[in-house]
């Protein structure tokens, strides 16, 4: 399904131009996976005071040029899943607008989590393996299921930013604009039912392992081999297929992200808030294949 970029309003415009202006004169960019809180956190405020300068200082004519090259610029669109064989690992598009996951997520949090925290991740990997030619044949999901046999000197790196590469890649997949995600499939529901009781009882745990992830990380639900499903929570970018380091393995087949990054600047510290609306841009269509998938 392909998805049409709407016409951005000023607001919007003012937004992305704050952006990018920000971008540009910060003194202190995204540094690595931004794995440490201090950098989160000095980033996010930076963020929130930049943006109440801008609202107060932009300029309508600059905001009418952003406008005008917005209406020429191509519908951002990408395939149902994105499938990269090797590096040089690249950053995916989105299969929607950023704007589209608006009011469970706004599009500020998307353009910065994407375009700075992902794109970190996927530099950081590619600098990594340069000088490793025996694995930059390997697709993302074969370096997580290998970092035990990985090299010592780069076995961090790659499970850092590796796992933060895999993890957003799925998590932009698995969502969809409110209304559009479909339904899970009559076997999936089966199974969730099976496994959790109800598809609430679902929901539930899974938000509950979000919210008792401390610090950063995801909360997933996986098959186990076996075709069996659990809800699992990692810490940071590890994920469920990293073997020697996730006690419970399994595929992943939907994730969310309770990084800060991910929800700070509309949410705050309100975590649960953010879960309970994250609910409303689930791609269960995405889910239902990557189910049938993995069993």
């Amino acid at each position: 399904m392909r998805f049409e970029r709407a016409p951005m309003t000023v607001r919007a415009a003012e937004e992305q131009m704050w952006f990018h202006m920000w971008r540009n004169a910060s003194p202190h960019p995204i540094v690595g996976d931004m794995s440490d809180a201090a950098n989160r956190r000095s980033f996010l405020r930076h963020s929130l005071v930049g943006l109440g300068a801008f609202t107060a200082l932009s300029s309508r004519a600059l905001t009418q040029t952003l406008l005008a090259a917005n209406s020429s610029a191509a519908p951002t669109t990408h395939p149902t899943t994105h499938k990269e064989q090797h590096m040089p690992f690249t950053l995916p598009s989105l299969p929607y607008p950023e704007a589209a996951l608006e009011p469970s997520i706004d599009s500020q949090t998307m353009i910065i989590h994407r375009t700075k925290h992902h794109q970190a991740y996927v530099d950081n990997l590619n600098k990594a393996l340069e000088g490793h030619a025996d694995l930059q044949n390997k697709t993302v999901e074969e370096l997580c299921a290998s970092l035990p046999s990985l090299p010592e000197a780069i076995r961090g790196a790659v499970r850092n930013n590796g796992g933060g590469h895999f993890n957003h890649s799925m998590f932009w997949q698995i969502m969809a604009p409110a209304g559009s995600g479909g339904a899970p499939s009559a076997e999936l529901s089966a199974a969730i039912t099976k496994t959790f009781g109800t598809m609430e009882d679902f929901k539930a745990k899974l938000a509950d392992g979000g919210m008792k992830r401390f610090g950063s990380g995801w909360s997933w639900l996986i098959v186990k081999p076996g075709g069996a499903l659990e809800v699992v929570s990692t810490a940071n970018q590890d994920n469920p297929l990293m073997k020697g380091i996730i006690d419970t393995l399994g595929t992943p087949i939907l994730g969310v992200d309770v990084w800060e990054h991910a929800y700070y600047l509309k949410y705050q510290n309100r975590r649960a808030d953010y879960l309970k609306s994250w609910w409303d841009v689930v791609n269960w269509n995405e889910v239902n294949k990557r189910f049938a998938a993995a069993k």
